[in-house]
């Protein structure tokens, strides 16, 4: 065994107590990685291995605004085995007649009598989905049985038709590819809605073709077939390969994001792990003088201690590990009872590797620069006090070295991540904000000694300031450890608050009260006169409404031009006008004249134009309703999606859409006193009529926002767990030195109660530091997510801010008190014999 392997192998034995820090923190760190790694992977696995359940079927063929035409469905029955045909769309349950009827949004799901295809429905009470639905029976979401207080055999209606309630739904196997919908489910049979007025020309719905293939079929080459054939029809191919790719992308963001937040973590823990091995190289300090006295060199020493801090590395890390794949299967049956499809949570090597990589290049970028400070300890400290050597900053190899690891740390989180831009603005906000703390200890230890000379006459206050100014640098570790894990935590709390004012506050200021859809043309009139006649209601705003595909743009396909821009990922919504609409502002090109019947025009939003790169003049070809317009692009407009009002990416002049069959929306703006008399009016008169109250649907996006901010503040607690661990070290590392202080403090007069005041001033004074650092690096990362991600404006949040700014006072406070017993219990006269 070579030399330095032996004396690190003999100066281990029974030195672990020192690390107990290094061993937590690195734990923490690692297993809040490895956890949420590991759930990421099992839900990517299930989605992967059960995509034909998720699905409904081998693939899928999807249509908006119609049915499949005869030469679509002649092309899927002769390629499967089987289809199935679904019908999507929302409207409104109703129970009871007149003013003591109940209402409520749902999103209905009809089909046919092979629905599933693949799977089962969970229905309660047990029986069949065939049984539940036989001769206008019908299933409902538990939620919207309750909301609508119903009970098996009640019946209900939909638009004109009536149903019967069998049972409640549990779980639909294919739930997780419905995406984000704004009613809870109701399933009928397509054939009990004939004669319902709810599937008229015109009104919204999807239509959704389910295909079970024969067993090894080529789904690449179908795919390709129907693809040639159909995509610029309007057709949105899907298969079991990738069946839930809004759910998959959703996961791999929030888990990669997720991932990030306790890269912050290590972080903090790489505070702590770097103040664990200073303070344990401190004491080390005469056993390195003597190797040195000895002969050894500089190099030998460097690789006994490298090879103690790896040995206690791999330890760190197999027990985060452990601890990071045991904690999600010891929580399995909780989480699987969750999700909307089975899961199977086991080990995942992938995610287990990931982490340890983490560990591994967290533990040597902040355990370098204490280690190579070995090699500048001389001899001579084995007779006068010199310290580990001088603090110096890193230079040569070691800052080269420490450069070349902070790159591969960042570099394996982009590549993990696959978000370059989060991960470097993740990257540069941690180093900004460690940078701010470093400063902020600096600043506040300048301040502690300009103002420890001011205190004559508080014996306490000024004890605390010299401790804090002092040349232990407790400030620095204390305040880097904590005011990172802050530091997140108010950049959560900051955006969470903003996103819920603009949701909740902002919103209701300028949404309208009701989103009505599927007006027909005869009704619109109709519709009108009966809000504008109320006083109650202030406005009133309709529009023409048909859902288009962009399919290409100048000839070209749609995504090879805009990329993945949301504009061409699916279908969207279009207008016309003869005339400029009223409020609308121009920001180039012109308005078509009031009579114009020439070849199609287009006015496209002016900022979604920017974003795929549209000028002037640039042809579009839109699929509506399976028929292709190639429109020019003769204006651009301002939109503002933010209000929640009507907005529309696309408006033609009307003769380019003359013909197609189409309906109505309409946004009403009432005082919310009238929003019960106006939706019963209107839904009495117009059954057929989906009405969506805004404010449901902002209570179901703040539903969305509370889970993710939710997960956030965990990931995010986790960090402030390892801050808090980075005090306790801090704290039990500077005991002996408190034990000293009191001592001579006790020696010059000062009382128990003065003593324990100077060590909580100095405690609650470097916490609140640590705090009002992380409120400003948290209101400035807020401020710049809200501005350049979500494009809204920022307001700074005073009560979570003075919360954290509390918190970080006490948590330092805690952790210093829990270690003041020892140096106010101990006698000076034995502690100062001791240091002779």
């Amino acid at each position: 065994m070579p030399l330095p392997a032996r004396i690190a192998r003999a100066e281990m034995r029974g030195s672990l107590g020192g690390f107990a820090v290094f061993l937590i923190c690195l734990m923490l760190g690692v297993a809040a990685i490895a956890a949420v790694g590991t759930l990421r992977e099992a839900i990517r696995t299930g989605l992967s291995e059960q995509g034909a359940v998720l699905l409904g079927g081998d693939a899928q063929m999807e249509f908006t605004y119609r049915y499949a035409s005869p030469e679509e469905r002649a092309w899927m029955e002769e390629r499967a085995l089987e289809v199935s045909e679904i019908v999507d769309f929302r409207s409104m349950a109703v129970v009871g007649d007149g003013e003591a009827a109940e209402r409520a949004l749902t999103q209905v799901k009809a089909v046919d009598d092979a629905y599933p295809l693949v799977g089962a429905v969970e229905l309660d009470p047990p029986i069949t989905v065939t049984e539940a639905l036989r001769a206008g029976g019908a299933v409902m979401d538990r939620v919207l049985v309750d909301r609508l207080g119903l009970e098996i055999g009640d019946r209900f209606r939909l638009g004109l038709a009536e149903f019967e309630l069998r049972a409640r739904l549990v779980r639909e196997p294919d739930s997780a590819t419905g995406g984000f919908g704004l009613g809870p489910r109701t399933l009928v049979r397509t054939a009990d809605l004939a004669d319902s007025a709810l599937l008229e020309p015109g009104t919204l719905f999807e239509t959704a073709y389910r295909l079970t293939l024969a067993e090894g079929a080529d789904i690449g080459t179908i795919q390709r077939e129907a693809e040639a054939a159909f995509t610029d029809k309007g057709m949105r191919w899907q298969d079991r390969r990738r069946a839930a790719p809004g759910a998959e992308r959703f996961v791999e963001r929030m888990g990669s994001f997720l991932v990030l937040v306790g890269l912050a973590g290590l972080a903090v823990g790489g505070v702590g792990i770097s103040a664990a091995v200073r303070a344990y190289l401190e004491g080390k300090t005469e056993t390195i003088a003597v190797l040195k006295a000895l002969g050894a060199e500089g190099n030998t020493i460097l690789a006994v201690y490298l090879i103690q801090i790896g040995a206690l590395t791999a330890l760190g890390i197999a027990l985060g590990l452990a601890l990071g794949a045991g904690l999600p299967l010891f929580l399995a049956p909780a989480i699987e009872a969750r999700m909307p499809f089975p899961i199977a949570l086991g080990l995942a090597p992938g995610a287990l590797a990931e982490a340890a990589l983490y560990g591994t290049l967290t533990a040597a970028l902040f355990t370098l620069w204490p280690l190579s400070r070995t090699r500048g300890v001389r001899a001579a400290a084995l007779f006068r006090d010199l310290g580990p050597g001088r603090r110096e900053r890193p230079r040569g190899f070691v800052g080269a070295a420490l450069i070349l690891i902070l790159g591969a740390l960042v570099s394996a989180a982009i590549w993990f991540s696959g978000l370059p831009e989060l991960t470097l603005s993740t990257a540069g906000g941690v180093i900004a904000a460690l940078a701010a703390l470093a400063l902020a200890a600096s600043g506040l230890r300048w301040l502690a000694r300009r103002l420890s000379r001011r205190a004559r006459g508080r014996p306490a206050l000024r004890a605390a300031f010299a401790a804090i100014g002092g040349p232990r640098e407790e400030a620095t570790s204390v305040i880097l450890s904590l005011g990172l894990g802050l530091s997140v935590l108010a950049t959560v709390g900051q955006i969470d608050w903003n996103l819920r004012a603009a949701i909740d506050q902002d919103l209701p200021k300028v949404a309208p009260s009701y989103f009505f859809v599927d007006i027909q043309n005869d009704q619109i009139e109709g519709f009108r006169e009966r809000l504008l006649t109320d006083p109650a209601v202030s406005r009133v705003e309709s529009a023409p409404m048909l859902r288009g595909v962009i399919t290409r743009i100048n000839g070209r396909p749609a995504h090879e031009v805009a990329g993945g821009h949301w504009v061409v990922r699916g279908d969207r919504g279009v207008t016309y006008s003869a005339g400029l609409p009223a409020n609308t502002t121009l920001t180039a090109g012109e308005w078509w004249p009031e009579d114009y019947d020439g070849p199609p025009l287009v006015s496209f939003s002016a900022e979604e134009a920017e974003e795929i790169g549209l000028r002037l003049g640039d042809m579009l070809t839109v699929n509506i309703l399976g028929r292709d317009i190639e429109a020019q692009v003769e204006s651009f407009r301002q939109v503002d999606f933010s209000t929640a009002g009507i907005g529309f990416v696309m408006a033609m002049n009307p003769s380019a859409l003359s013909g197609a069959p189409h309906t109505h929306i309409a946004t009403v703006y009432a005082e919310e006193s009238a929003e019960a008399p106006i939706l019963r009016d209107l839904a009495s008169a117009y059954p057929n009529i989906t009405a969506i109250r805004v404010k449901d649907a902002i209570a179901r996006v703040t539903e969305a926002l509370t889970a993710i901010a939710r997960a956030t503040a965990l990931a995010a607690g986790a960090t402030l767990l390892t801050g808090f661990v980075v005090l306790i070290g801090a704290a039990a590392a500077g005991e002996r030195a408190r034990v000293r202080e009191a001592a001579v403090l006790k020696t010059l007069g000062a009382t128990r109660r003065q003593v324990l005041l100077s060590f909580a001033a100095r405690s609650a004074m470097m916490g609140m530091a640590a705090g009002m650092v992380a409120i400003l690096a948290g209101a400035t990362a807020g401020w710049a997510v809200m501005t350049f991600v979500m494009e809204t404006s920022f307001r700074f949040e005073p009560v979570s801010a003075l919360a954290i700014i509390l918190g970080g006072a006490l948590a330092t406070l805690v952790a210093g008190l829990l270690f003041t017993l020892r140096p106010l219990a101990a006698r000076p006269a034995q502690v100062l014999r001791a240091r002779e």
